[in-house]
């Protein structure tokens, strides 16, 4: 894989107090087995990225222009490489901390033949702040965040007002941020954050809830089709730049 060329550095925002407190993630512990490690050594190399504090250059990492979704927090990457099977004309620049998960994607790329991913381990946030420019994304996927149940907890949530700018100011005009969870408390402060921020616009019908019926991309997972068995909602939200 062509190396990415970088630019100047570009100064930290002006909402870098809250940056800091905030993480796209939560450090669990994991094993990787044989199949993720003998992944990471065979397509690592390949599909993994570098984080580095400098201008992204999303056409020299993918080897050719297209469409840029970010990914965060893809756990162990299955509705990733489904989706990115279904959209081959989209590159998709995915984020996740977790090892195992890491590479239980490289093993799914390898098996399914993907090209247009790459992975960064790294916290989504650095990558917004320091790596990729405003209105450079096509669409942001985040699948399932933490919900952060208790409510003393909540302060930590992923999707809060300052955050969700600035995934608003780095998408594109007309590009798209796409949630789900399974959790209707969350769900429905999803949905308050969502519509404060003015650059983004509901695609949900009209006098309806607010949220959308399932993007035929997005998979039904393993563990969110023995909930809906159950009787467990899921709710998607789709938001688009203005």
């Amino acid at each position: 894989m062509t190396d990415p060329r970088h630019a100047q550095p570009r100064p930290p925002p002006s909402d870098t107090t809250y940056l800091r407190e905030i993480k796209s993630y939560v450090l669990r512990t994991g094993r990787v087995g044989p199949g993720q490690a003998r992944a990471f050594e065979q397509f690592g190399p390949r599909f993994l990225l570098n984080y580095a504090p400098d201008a992204f250059d999303a056409t020299a990492a993918f080897g050719r222009a297209g469409p840029l979704v970010m990914e965060i927090g893809f756990g162990m990457g299955s509705a990733t490489a489904h989706i990115a099977g279904l959209r081959p004309q989209d590159n998709f620049l995915c984020c996740e901390v977790h090892e195992p998960g890491v590479g239980a994607l490289l093993k799914l790329v390898g098996e399914q033949g993907l090209e247009n991913i790459r992975i960064l381990r790294h916290d989504a946030v650095e990558v917004l702040d320091h790596m990729l420019g405003e209105a450079s994304l096509d669409g942001v996927h985040i699948f399932f965040p933490d919900p952060w149940h208790k409510s003393r907890h909540h302060k930590r949530r992923l999707i809060q007002g300052p955050f969700v700018n600035r995934l608003a100011r780095h998408l594109k005009p007309g590009g798209y941020l796409h949630l789900a969870t399974d959790w209707e408390p969350y769900a429905q402060q999803m949905l308050e954050v969502l519509n404060a921020e003015p650059l983004l616009q509901n695609t949900a019908a009209a006098g309806g809830d607010g949220f959308v019926p399932k993007p035929d991309y997005r998979p039904l997972t393993k563990f969110e089709n023995r909930g809906l068995k159950l009787g467990h909602g899921v709710w998607d939200l789709v938001f688009r730049r203005t």
